[in-house]
């Protein structure tokens, strides 16, 4: 069976809103979008050139897709938008009715029904980035086999969490963690079986 695994920026409370660029997601009154971009070092893009360098498959939320469907097509010069690129792109959306983006499909309804589906398919392992709430919804099923997270020494008091309210107990395990330049931790997880 294959793996989900999200891959995710979270400050040390917990919040995963906009890491990125001040107007990635400022729902909610939201105002300290691009928050992570102060810790970027050598050692965070080490990191996700290793996580992206092999086949993988990507599952993402309609609003982290919209993001990227913008950047990433363009980006066949390095080899994490090559990757993107030829990656089987799998789209949790209900307002969606088409995708531009190659290798792209619409999962819809019954969405805990169509993951277990796709996880029993034959294929690399299955990387979620960003895309909080389909996370949300996945860890409430438990779809998610491992969390890797980048923790940057920042505290925002605001915004959407990694893990929200109403989520099952669920026991991780520890199975990495290793220290960047900037003080961010990046410890891998998994569920325990």
């Amino acid at each position: 069976m294959r793996r989900i695994i999200s891959l995710m920026h979270v400050s040390l409370d917990g919040v995963v809103q906009g890491p990125g660029s001040p107007d990635e997601d400022p729902s909610g009154g939201f105002e300290h979008g691009g928050w992570s971009r102060e810790y970027r070092d050598e050692s965070i893009g080490r990191q996700i050139l290793q996580m992206c360098s092999g086949e993988l498959d990507l599952l993402l939320g309609r609003r982290t897709y919209e993001i990227w469907v913008d950047y990433w097509p363009k980006h066949d010069d390095n080899l994490i938008g090559r990757n993107f690129n030829a990656a089987r792109k799998y789209v949790a959306t209900n307002t969606l009715s088409e995708l531009s983006w190659n290798n792209s499909e619409i999962v819809s309804r019954d969405l805990a029904t169509r993951i277990r589906e796709i996880k029993a398919m034959e294929g690399p392992e299955i990387h979620i980035w960003g895309s909080g709430e389909l996370l949300q919804s996945l860890t409430a099923e438990g779809l998610v086999d491992e969390y890797r997270m980048f923790i940057y020494p920042v505290v925002l008091g605001q915004g959407k969490r990694m893990f929200e309210h109403g989520l099952p107990k669920s026991r991780l395990e520890l199975a990495s963690s290793e220290q960047g330049e900037s003080g961010m931790l990046f410890s891998t997880y998994r569920l325990e079986k």
